[in-house]
């Protein structure tokens, strides 16, 4: 079988930047759970909240791309926050399946909503100036716009890491989730920093949308699409973990855009043969650590 190194690089390209969204949302489900034990089904449908947040920024208000990127995962984040204030924080130090439970069903709701006035049809984003065209890199062409969402994506992914696992307040994010009672002890906010993290947990699945909205366009049912997959992303990480999301985010992309190539017959279901195949090794996923 002779390898048409250009078709290759191509789809290799595709499956960084289908890993960069795996990566962003599986470490926003990471984060909602290891901090919180909340399994958020709703993840996918603030994913696109983020995209229709940048498409309303853009033809109501005027405002562009660049300020879309903080402002969509703030407003949306904000919105986390109230439902984990309205409703989530009732379930705390109840079974899993409530909370599971609870955020499917807001899933639906939110995706119906939208589905309802908007259809099911995408809506255009247009790339923004700074940022199209492409370059030849002699071998392939890459356009600017995903080597963009990549790098964006890393950074971001590298920075969440850093404030969770080697800061004062990510340091106290995880004492309140061991031991909230001393924690307490200390003066600390331990529910508004619960409602925090949900927060930062739904604004990075926002952030995956703003940047997913120029390349998939804007739909209801966007989210729908990925969810499914980002949670075998986070088993397979193992869940909770921060590190283990985002390397196998970016690793399965990459391992789906090969196998696009080489079988195309089985690009939608080797990421669930290889979470099959983790679970039998390893229950706890490659960086989990068995409670």
């Amino acid at each position: 079988m002779s390898i048409n190194l250009q078709a290759l690089m191509a789809q290799l390209l595709v499956g960084l930047i289908n890993g960069s969204f795996y990566a962003l949302l599986s470490l926003g489900l990471a984060v909602i759970f290891g901090m919180l034990n909340i399994i958020n089904f709703a993840h996918g449908a603030v994913y696109m909240m983020g995209a229709f947040c940048a498409y309303f920024l853009l033809n109501v208000m005027g405002i562009g791309y660049w300020p879309a990127l903080i402002i969509a995962p703030i407003v949306v984040g904000i919105f986390g926050m109230i439902l984990e204030r309205t409703m989530l924080q009732w379930l705390a130090g109840l079974d899993h399946l409530y909370g599971l439970l609870l955020t499917f069903g807001m899933a639906l709701i939110i995706q119906g909503v939208f589905q309802n006035y908007f259809g099911s049809s995408g809506l255009p984003y247009a790339i923004p100036a700074e940022l199209q065209g492409g370059m030849n890199l002699g071998f392939m062409f890459l356009p600017i716009y995903r080597g963009w969402v990549v790098i964006c994506s890393l950074i971001v992914c590298l920075a969440t890491w850093f404030l969770i696992e080697r800061t004062r307040l990510g340091a106290n994010l995880r004492a309140a989730t061991e031991n909230p009672t001393l924690v307490r002890a200390f003066g600390i906010n331990v529910p508004r920093m619960i409602t925090l993290t949900y927060g930062l947990g739904v604004g990075l699945a926002a952030l995956a949308g703003v940047l997913s909205a120029p390349i998939n366009q804007v739909r209801p049912l966007m989210g729908a699409d990925l969810i499914i997959v980002v949670f075998a992303v986070v088993v397979i990480g193992g869940m909770g973990s921060i590190m283990g999301s985002i390397i196998t985010g970016f690793a399965l992309g990459i391992v789906e855009g090969l196998t696009k190539y080489f079988y195309p017959e089985a690009s939608n279901t080797v990421v669930f043969v290889l979470m099959v195949l983790v679970l039998l090794v390893k229950p706890s996923g490659l960086t989990g650590r068995t409670t």
